[in-house]
């Protein structure tokens, strides 16, 4: 027993030495890594975010002390918001905020551009999204260190965009900006982010367009893993039931906080496209699983993924994604659909096309 104790003690040191060189290892390699973004890469950005040294040292992952400036100018600014306008956006917010929460008249809340069902969208759907989110960091609940800021893009977020209103979701994606980015930036990626074709189709719950992607994903589905898409077909899995919760929340509620916001590195990068290639990537890492599940396993296992997913495997997964079918890319099988779908006025898109 004793000389199996000492073997025991033995192997257990040798891990704990391999740990720490590993840890050693990595962190020196992210040292270098914000070296060259800060020194090279970010004070060239227009010449060198695209070269194909940039490119690798993007798959590898941003390093988190320099994520948010690089998500920032991946992102970009079309719709030229300034810090100045999001102090107004968040200074009305707040006004009405308090005029909600002293019980203002109804005539009042409707004059100030508030609905009753505005109302409760702005305050209560708000709040009660804020304490779920990401519960496990206790950071962004009431009295937490960025509960106050989150508040703050979200309602300035309503004020700028009372058409989209606040959806929940939003809050996810909120939360990783404010993780990255001081306040007013990250309202700036975030409205930024919520403008893109994508988001906006599944913000604003356009089913017709929301229904054209999942046909565009499905294309790419046939194409890669035609086993389990077939497997899928038979059990009348649609993409709704797994992708929805992904595309909402951009990953950050239904993946690891460190492998979502690596997810997010190449996102911000290549756009919408890599969100259903990083789906893919999934579904292949756990093909051979989820082709001896039947539909309720299967959905959910999709809707509630495993929290230890290594960054590294499903990186690996997702390379093996090709994005190209019949010699059409992403964006040409989806305008394609599109055209089909306004064509034939139905909500449903043909996949073989």
């Amino acid at each position: 027993m004793v000389v199996q104790a000492k073997k025991r003690e033995v192997k257990e040191a040798q891990r704990r030495r391999r740990q720490l060189e590993e840890r050693c290892r990595l962190e020196e390699s992210i040292g270098n890594a914000v070296l060259t973004w800060n020194n090279e890469i970010l004070p060239n950005w227009e010449t060198m975010w695209c070269s194909r040294k940039v490119r690798d040292l993007w798959w590898q992952g941003i390093p988190p002390s320099v994520r948010g400036k690089v998500w920032s100018l991946a992102i970009g600014n079309e719709l030229n918001i300034t810090h100045e306008l999001f102090d107004i956006c968040l200074a009305r917010a707040k006004e009405r905020w308090r005029s909600f929460s002293t019980g203002g008249s109804e005539a009042e809340n409707e004059d100030a551009g508030f609905s009753a069902a505005d109302r409760e969208a702005s305050l209560e759907l708000i709040k009660l999204d804020i304490s779920r989110t990401f519960p496990n960091l206790c950071i962004f609940q009431q009295g937490g260190p960025y509960h106050d800021m989150l508040h703050s893009i979200l309602g300035a977020y309503t004020c700028y965009r009372p058409d989209v209103g606040y959806v929940q979701g939003m809050s996810f994606i909120a939360a990783v900006l404010s993780l990255n980015l001081d306040t007013a930036d990250a309202f700036i990626a975030f409205s930024n982010l919520l403008n893109k074709p994508c988001q906006m189709a599944f913000f604003r719950v356009d089913h017709g367009l929301m229904l054209t992607y999942f046909a565009a994903f499905e294309v790419f589905f046939e194409e890669n893993l035609p086993k389990l898409f077939a497997h899928f077909k038979k059990n009348n899995l649609t993409p709704d039931i797994y992708l929805i919760d992904w595309i909402f929340t951009l990953y950050s509620k239904s993946l690891p906080l460190d492998l979502a916001c690596r997810i997010w590195d190449v996102f911000c990068r290549d756009g919408e496209g890599f969100l259903f290639r990083t789906a893919l990537g999934i579904l292949k890492l756990f093909e051979d699983i989820l082709t001896k599940m039947d539909f309720i396993h299967m959905a959910q296992f999709l809707t509630r993924l495993p929290d230890d997913l290594p960054a590294e495997e499903v990186f690996a997964s997702i390379a093996t994604i090709q994005m190209q079918s019949r010699n059409r890319k992403w964006a040409q099988v989806l305008t394609a659909l599109q055209k089909d779908s306004r064509d034939t006025e139905k909500g449903s898109p043909s996949l073989r096309h």
